[in-house]
């Protein structure tokens, strides 16, 4: 396999973890591995100081000793994994420009941040094309990262603009987009599709938003009714025929708790989720931040880097899809939520967010509730309880979030039947542990689950269970397998 053909092979393949290499590791060099350990990336870091790289590993960085102008060392961070990124620091010119070098030869498509030295640098560094050349009074951690990012956000924004222009390339203008959320999709799952319609229109091409199930949460019908969002629901797989491209926005993965066949040949997934690492995820355009706290966040930058005008309705949705991720920004929220906000709310419409965020409640949503206090079981400060089957199943996430506000509890498990899936939504703020990782580690092996540090959910299949006619004892069953594995993971965490 050639260097080319590898590197969109990585491309296509959608990783649980991102990577990045800093080869130089200086004052700077560890300013920026300690940034990015921070966002949860991971670092390959390259020294010839033997000493410092040891010191590195007793801090649980990869690291090694290497020269940085040798090719060999590409080799060796390749063993970890392709970087998406790479930060050449070290305070030689030479060494620098020979490592770029070597870095463009093997690895063409990765982003480049290299530290000019020199005045000169930085017009040499400029012919080497790469992403970013920092001299050394710009050189901060923050600012080598945001220069990066913002490079990588016009990259990608300019990238999935192409793509969806390549349908009205291919069908002469009668060329359609599918854009696919999940079965009981929230604002922020709506806010993000209409925004990626926003964008095909403006490249003249035409896109439905697609669905399977229910929008039950009444927040989320009121989101919908009030703005007028046009949305498909279908059931069958055939109807996607119809589309020349799918994208799949806030999700990760074909098939899970979406109307995606699992094999995907999904063209667009665009999320802010971690998926399920054991999952190996396929599209030619594969965008997951979670150091976002919504997609509607990195859809926003889209439409900026585009420069594609936001209307009030859509300025309104986006805006709405933030506040509902973050709950209100006090939950995994980032710089960039609150960057997107800050442009959407001059924009947005105060009127028609304070109808949205004030619907009524169901006579459902409240009988869920109540079957979630009756049944409930505490174990310490975890209440774990089992709402049988619903109808709707946003209101099993809905339970979660009342239950965590009662008193000494600070992780709620709500169990429910949703058809013939078994969903679990989860809700914490035990500062200790990860609830996300907790339910990827319990359920990735059983079904699909993944989330952040305060909020998770899974979907699992009832398997062997699927012949049981009695749904109370079905839901017993659930109940018990749900609790022994999610008990045992939370043991093993805090005792490490």
């Amino acid at each position: 396999m050639s260097a080319e053909e590898s590197e969109t092979e990585h491309k296509r393949k959608g990783k649980g973890k991102v990577l990045q290499a800093i080869f130089g590791c200086g004052r700077v060099g560890y300013a920026v591995a300690n940034e990015l350990k921070a966002r949860g990336i991971e670092v390959v870091i390259v020294d010839t100081d033997e000493k410092k790289v040891e010191l590195l590993k007793e801090e649980d960085f990869i690291a090694f000793v290497g020269d940085i102008s040798e090719p060999e060392v590409i080799t060796k961070v390749r063993g970890e994994g392709e970087p998406e990124a790479i930060f050449i620091l070290s305070n030689d010119s030479e060494v620098n420009k020979k490592a770029v070098k070597n870095v463009k030869e093997t690895l063409p498509q990765t982003r480049l941040v290299v530290r000019a030295i020199e005045p000169e640098d930085k017009e040499d560094l400029k012919e080497l094309d790469v992403d970013v050349a920092l001299s050394i009074r710009d050189i901060t951690a923050r600012a080598a990262l945001e220069s990066l990012e913002k490079i990588e956000a016009q990259r990608k924004a300019k990238e999935l603009a192409a793509m969806i222009e390549e349908i009205k390339e291919k069908r002469k203008g009668k060329g359609k987009l599918g854009i696919v959320v999940h079965d009981s999709p929230d604002s922020d799952a709506i806010a993000s599709a209409l925004a990626l319609k926003q964008i095909a229109k403006n490249v003249d091409v035409s896109a439905d938003i697609l669905y399977r199930g229910e929008i039950g949460h009444h927040i989320n019908r009121a989101f919908v009714n009030i703005l007028g969002i046009e949305m498909r629901r279908i059931e069958r797989e055939d109807e996607l025929k119809e589309y020349d491209k799918l994208a799949l926005i806030d999700a990760t993965v074909p098939g899970a708790n979406n109307l995606l066949p699992p094999e995907g040949n999904v063209d667009i997934i665009i999320d802010h989720h971690v998926a399920n690492n054991k999952e190996k995820v396929y599209a030619d355009f594969f965008d997951v931040r979670t150091d976002n706290g919504a997609t509607s966040t990195i859809m926003t930058r889209y439409l900026q880097e585009l420069d594609i005008p936001v209307d009030k309705v859509l300025a309104t949705a986006l805006l709405q899809g933030i506040r509902t991720d973050t709950s209100s920004f006090k939950r995994e929220t980032h710089p960039s939520d609150f960057s997107a906000a800050a442009f959407l709310h001059v924009k947005a419409d105060k009127d028609l967010l304070e109808q949205i965020e004030t619907p009524p409640m169901s006579t459902e949503m409240l009988n869920v509730i109540g079957d979630a206090i009756v049944h409930k079981k505490i174990k310490g400060s975890y209440l774990i309880t089992n709402v049988g089957a619903v109808a709707n199943r946003d209101a099993i996430p809905q339970a979660a979030d009342y239950l965590l506000n009662l008193e000494g509890i600070t992780t709620a498990i709500v169990i429910g039947l949703c058809e013939d899936v078994i969903c679990v939504s989860g809700r914490s703020k035990d500062i200790r542990v990860n609830i996300g990782d907790a339910f990827v580690s319990a359920f990735g092996e059983i079904g699909s689950a993944g989330g952040h540090a305060t909020m998770a959910a899974a979907q699992l299949s009832l398997g062997i269970f699927s012949g049981i006619k009695d749904k109370d004892t079905l839901m017993q069953l659930a109940e018990d397998a749900v609790t022994k594995r999610f008990l045992s993971v939370m043991k093993e965490e805090k005792s490490e």
